[in-house]
């Protein structure tokens, strides 16, 4: 997938080589065991994917959180008073499929590990999804995922409490093997150094509608943003695997919500596959997802094999 950038480009651009000096002495902190636990189903994301992308990104983070702070600071003693600790927010974004989760929980556990052991939440927008009633009533269940299938109003409101410096946070928790909310359970974020939003469409911003005065978008809360890219037709390969995978795991779960699809054929499955990519997953990337992804800070596209090949980081 090509990536067309305005001219002059407001992004500067890195080979794998040359993004992979940028770690400098950043240290190694995750072990390979650490590596294959944290690692989604079928990506084969390795100790060397860690060292040559993740770290130099862990070093550039550093530096622009401790520039932040500095930031906070010299703003309290503009205003002549004591500004309280608010996390540094990181915003995740890309298709399904595409290896969000594995990153973000791959950023988390590189980000604790910094000296000082920062605190690192990791939320996902996947708990402000409406519960599946809402969609069924409303006509949406089709569209689970797009940006009128989530409760914005309520995601904005746990941003804008997060960056206030709100004592503690309750967001919502979600099942992806009753692919539902889970009634009466919350993720209580406390004060954490940073926060991880990670979503298919965190950086989406919508249509302004005439009458409502200023909107504020999810994106709006974040400090830095990442978009995690790659071909379409890589995403759909992987997303054919990866249910082909759950079909013999986790889909026969017999509370799993796509339990009838447990027991199909391959090439059936490669067919159920295809259909919700043509008309699901592939859609909500062409008319939602990649429309954003020039608005992140930076962006990792991804080759064959889930391995970042290029690197672009916004210009200041």
């Amino acid at each position: 997938m090509t990536i067309h950038l305005p001219q002059p480009s407001p992004f500067l651009e890195f080979t794998r080589r040359q993004w992979m000096r940028r770690r400098d002495s950043t240290p190694l902190t995750l072990t390979g065991a650490d590596v294959e636990r944290l690692r989604g189903v079928n990506e084969p994301i390795d100790l060397a994917e860690v060292e040559e992308i993740y770290l130099p990104l862990s070093r550039l983070l550093s530096l622009q959180v401790a520039a932040v702070q500095e930031l906070h600071g010299t703003t309290g003693t503009f205003l002549r008073r004591r500004t309280p600790k608010v996390p540094y927010v990181i915003g995740v974004a890309g298709s399904v499929a595409v290896g969000k989760s594995t990153f973000a929980r791959l950023l988390q556990a590189l980000l604790a590990r910094w000296p000082g052991h920062p605190r690192v939440d990791l939320v996902t927008t996947d708990g402000f999804l409406y519960p599946n009633r809402v969609l069924e009533r409303v006509g949406l269940m089709e569209r689970k995922g797009f940006p009128e299938s989530y409760d914005l109003k309520r995601l904005v409101g746990f941003l804008a409490d997060v960056k206030s410096g709100k004592a503690a946070v309750r967001a919502p928790v979600y099942s992806h093997l009753t692919y539902d909310i889970v009634p009466g359970r919350a993720q209580v974020v406390r004060r954490p150094d940073i926060l991880i939003l990670e979503g298919l469409t965190v950086l989406h911003t919508g249509t302004a509608r005439p009458g409502l005065g200023p909107q504020v978008f999810v994106s709006d809360f974040f400090d830095f943003s990442i978009y995690i890219d790659a071909d379409e037709r890589l995403i759909r390969r992987w997303f054919t695997e990866r249910f082909l995978t759950f079909r013999k795991t986790a889909f026969r779960d017999p509370k799993s919500f796509f339990r009838q699809f447990a027991e199909l054929t391959v090439p059936q499955a490669k067919r159920v596959a295809d259909g919700v990519w043509r008309t699901i997953n592939g859609r909500n990337l062409r008319e939602n997802i990649l429309p954003t992804r020039t608005r992140a800070n930076l962006i990792l596209v991804k080759g064959p094999a889930h391995r970042v090949q290029r690197v672009l980081l916004r210009r200041l």
